[in-house]
């Protein structure tokens, strides 16, 4: 649902278009959770997490709100195939320290539906963009001036 599209670039000194290949980064992974987390329950099917998956943390909070898989290729080009190790070594570890037998009993226990507190979801995204501007106080077009950085 959110993997990232290969955009090309345009080389100005050849004047052709070339490959522009631009890793994720884990600040990358709230897109995806935060749909996962509202889809999981309310559509038949299956959720693949992609974008921003770097490390065990990532991947836990993937299926704890409801991925069926999490995929990832930036962190493996970045730290090589020896890097499945430390995750999946992670992600069991988590699971054991907080006593989930399976990921399938962890699967969708933060989802929108199931958390207590299901609003979070949507006040989430509001929520930090007000924090960003709490410091701001805006009459008339100061609003518009700060929004496009006058």
């Amino acid at each position: 649902m959110f993997n990232r599209f290969r955009q090309p670039d345009i080389d100005l000194d050849e004047l052709k278009i070339v490959p522009n290949l631009l890793l994720s980064s884990p600040h990358e992974l709230r897109l995806p959770l935060t749909w996962i987390g509202i889809l999981y329950g309310r559509i038949r099917a299956e959720l693949a997490a992609t974008s921003g998956v770097h490390g065990p943390e990532d991947v836990i909070k993937l299926l704890l709100v409801g991925a069926d898989v999490t995929m990832l290729c930036s962190t493996l080009l970045r730290n090589g195939i020896s890097h499945l190790r430390l995750i999946e070594g992670g992600v069991q570890e988590w699971m054991e320290e907080h006593e989930y037998e399976s990921v399938h009993e962890m699967q969708g226990s933060l989802s929108q539906i199931r958390c207590s507190d299901p609003e979070t979801f949507e006040r989430a995204q509001y929520t930090r963009a007000v924090k960003g501007l709490q410091h701001v106080v805006m009459t008339g077009g100061e609003a518009w001036r700060v929004l496009n950085g006058e």
